[in-house]
Formats: structure tokens, sequence, C-alpha cells
């Protein structure tokens, strides 16, 4: 296999990667009271708030909390999850930028430097906006990494793609 081939290759194969973790990362903002509600039971975190809540780990005491939440915001406000929908939006819309770089990476590295930009802004983000709306430092370090994860295949993206200009492999276009 060619080393032209080969780069291309796995190149697009992060790239997929990175633009199934957007659209599935978006696509679970939709059902979020249900997804909830499903994790709560799952994880048997109602268990722990019908014992009284003694001793109940951190996590079965946010769950719970937001599971409460939610379920208040439906009756009471449903059009608050309005903006979860345009969430969601924003993640397919970034994710079909990115089918450019599938196209031509070379051309449209930039892709790799605005997503890798991105995922370097979640960290403080994060930080920031989650002491601001009282998130638990463990959560916000949950956060964090999906913006690591995602900077991963973002980089040797970036990398490859490179080498390829470097080593006048890019395709010219019409």
């Amino acid at each position: 296999m060619s080393l032209e081939l080969n780069l291309r290759n796995r190149i697009k194969a992060l790239t997929w990667f990175f633009i199934v973790g957007l659209v599935l990362s978006g696509a679970t903002a939709i059902p979020l009271q249900s997804e909830v509600d499903c994790l709560a039971k799952v994880s048997d975190a109602q268990r722990w708030m019908d014992s009284g809540g003694a001793g109940a780990p951190a996590w079965a005491l946010m769950l719970t909390q937001i599971q409460a939440a939610l379920q208040h915001i439906n009756t009471s406000y449903p059009f608050l999850f309005y903006g979860m929908d345009w969430l969601a939006f924003g993640h397919f819309a970034i994710a079909l930028a990115f089918v450019g770089a599938l196209r031509d990476p070379v051309r449209n590295r930039w892709l790799f430097d605005f997503g890798l930009m991105a995922c370097v802004l979640v960290i403080p983000y994060a930080f920031v906006f989650g002491a601001i709306r009282g998130i638990p430092l463990w959560w916000r370090l949950i956060d964090c990494s999906f913006g690591v994860v995602g900077a991963v295949p973002l980089w040797f993206c970036r990398k490859w793609s490179r080498e390829l200009e470097s080593r006048g492999l890019a395709r010219q276009r019409l």
C-alpha cells in the first residue's frame, strides 16, 4: 500500500470517528429526560434515594436531582428543551463541516485546527461554567474528557495531512 493511500485511510478513519462522535453526542441531547430516567433506573440510583439517601454516592444524588429537575422542567416549561434541540443541531452542523476534511484533508486541514481549538476550549469552558452552575468537579472532569478524546484523532489527522502536504502528496483539484 502506498504511503499516500495509507495516510489518507488513517485520516478518513479518524475523521469518521470524530464525525460519528459528534453526531452521537448531539443526538443524546434530544431525548434527555427519557435517557436520564433510563440511566437512573439501570443504575439503581432511585434505590439510594428511596432508602433516605443516607450513604448514597455523589453520582446517585446528582442523577436523581437531575432527574427531578428535568421532570419539573418538562411539566412546567417544556419549551426549554428546545435549547437542547439546538445543541444537537450544532453538533450535527459541525459534524457536517468535517465532510470537507474527508473529501480533501490537505486543502481542508484548517478543519482539524478548528476542531483542535474547540476541543481545547472545552476544558476551560467546563471548569468556568461548571463552577458557575454548581456542577461537581468530578462531572466537569468527565466533560473535559470529551475535549481530550476529540483532540486525539484530530491531532493525528492534522499531523498526517501535513505529512501528505510536505511530501507533495496533496491531490490537485480543479
